[in-house]
């Protein structure tokens, strides 16, 4: 009698090893955090994993870089003690839907700064320094600060 009650719910369910079925989840990029306050308005922090992702810095300072998002970066750089996750929904509130392709000024403020170390200029100094020398000279003055300190060459 009990085989026809059971019938018609398929076969029994197989035991499964939990570490069988563990996903590896994809790692989610500040650009992807950037992009999604400034195009797509998707919620990326969906649990503790993503908002540990979350970085205000490199996220604030993308928001820097365009003229109608600097305030409010600036805003959240001026509240790092607020969680990741008020920030970021801070900045996908007030940040209006655009697509933004906004120039990031990484290599020269690298070149800036190792030029200030070497030659002990002011930030100022440095930059006039930096259109007077050569691509060359930047990389010599690069080399000789990794390899005084013992770093990677």
């Amino acid at each position: 009698m009990v085989d026809s009650i059971l019938e018609g719910f398929g076969d029994p369910v197989v035991e499964v090893d939990e570490k069988e079925f563990e996903q590896k989840l994809k790692k989610i990029s500040p650009f992807d955090f950037a992009n999604s306050i400034n195009h797509t308005k998707e919620d990326l922090i969906v649990d503790e994993r993503t908002e540990k992702e979350y970085n205000p810095f490199i996220v604030n300072r993308a928001m820097g870089f365009g003229k109608d998002t600097i305030i409010a970066g600036n805003e959240m750089n001026a509240r790092p003690h607020l969680d990741n996750k008020l920030q970021y929904d801070f900045l996908r509130s007030v940040v209006r839907k655009a697509k933004r392709y906004n120039k990031w000024l990484k290599a020269e403020e690298e070149n800036i700064e190792a030029i200030q170390e070497f030659f002990g200029y002011s930030f100022i100094k440095a930059k006039e320094a930096l259109s007077i020398l050569t691509e060359t000279e930047i990389d010599l003055i690069k080399l000789h600060l990794n390899t005084s300190k013992g770093g990677k060459v």
